[in-house]
Parts: structure tokens; C-alpha cells; sequence
């Protein structure tokens, strides 16, 4: 790959196995974007507490370097607003996203499921939906269904990867 590419959507979609499972594919680097998030960001957000654009600024600076950082990589964003995803375009010429697109019901019982161990709080789903600006209509943009198996979710994002390639 040429380009380094972003997994995006709302908490519970299932970037970082979709990412995770790409990155080791295509040989890239893997980036967990939750990784990056400050210690005041993860304490907001196990209390139930929505980040603000503010919030999230150091991390997409930070998620930023990292894709300037070296070779192309696969990187775990939420992305959830256009803005955001601009700024990682900024960052990183040609950069490609992969939406996975998810209902609220289903974002809800995944993130439920994950049990008091994951810092995030079910009760921030409905503000992720809120604050979410479909990509739709983006260039350099694949949405996909966030309910299909992974190795589905992986053939349609090599397929297109390599269709974007030959463009």
C-alpha cells in the first residue's frame, strides 16, 4: 500500500479488530488511536463524560505525527466529524478511510458487552451518534457494514484498496 488508511466509526463498530486484522494482513504498521488518548480523556470518558473538540485536539495532533511518523499504516480513529478526518488528511497525503457503519442498537449491546474493564462508557454511545458526520460522499471513503464478518469486512477493503491503487 502506498497510502496509510484509517478504520473509523462510533465506539463499538469494530475498528481496532477490523485495523488490527488489516495491519497484519497488508504487513503495515498498526495504530490504535485509543492508545494516543491522554489520561484526562480516558478518565472523562470512563465517568460518562463526552470529549469536546478541545479534548480531542492533542490526540489527532498526536494520531497526526504518528502517520507522518514513517511508512504507511493502518490506524483505529473514530474520526467522527469531518474536521478530524481533514486534519489526518492533512497530515497524511492520500489517506483513505474505511467507515464502518453501525446502528445505535447494535454500537449499544457491543460496547454493553465489553463489561467495566473498557474504559468507555455505554453511556456516551448516544452523544458518539450525535456527534458522528457521516462520511458519505467523501472522497477516499469505503462504507462498509459493521455487522459483516471480518473476513468479508477484509476482502471488500483489499478489493478496494487495490482499486484505488490502479486509479
Amino acid at each position: 500500500m502506498q497510502a496509510s488508511l484509517v478504520v473509523m466509526g462510533v465506539s463499538g463498530c469494530g475498528k481496532t479488530s477490523l485495523a488490527s486484522a488489516l495491519a497484519a494482513a497488508l504487513q503495515l504498521r498498526f495504530i490504535e488511536g485509543d492508545a494516543h488518548h491522554s489520561e484526562a480523556n480516558l478518565a472523562k470518558m470512563r465517568e460518562g463524560t463526552p470529549l469536546t473538540d478541545a479534548d480531542r485536539a492533542g490526540w489527532l495532533d498526536t494520531l497526526a505525527a504518528e502517520l507522518q511518523a514513517g511508512a504507511p499504516a493502518v490506524l483505529s480513529c473514530s474520526s467522527l466529524k469531518r474536521a478530524y478526518r481533514d486534519r489526518l488528511r492533512a497530515a497524511s497525503p492520500g489517506l483513505r478511510f474505511v467507515f464502518m457503519d453501525i446502528t445505535r442498537d447494535e454500537a449499544l449491546r457491543r460496547v454493553e458487552s465489553r463489561g467495566a474493564a473498557h474504559f468507555f462508557s455505554t453511556s456516551l454511545v448516544d452523544n458518539q451518534f450525535a456527534t458522528l458526520e457521516r462520511p458519505d460522499g467523501e472522497p477516499g471513503v469505503l462504507r462498509v457494514d459493521a455487522t459483516a464478518p471480518l473476513p468479508q469486512l477484509q476482502a471488500e477493503v483489499f478489493t478496494w484498496v487495490q482499486q484505488q491503487e490502479l486509479a
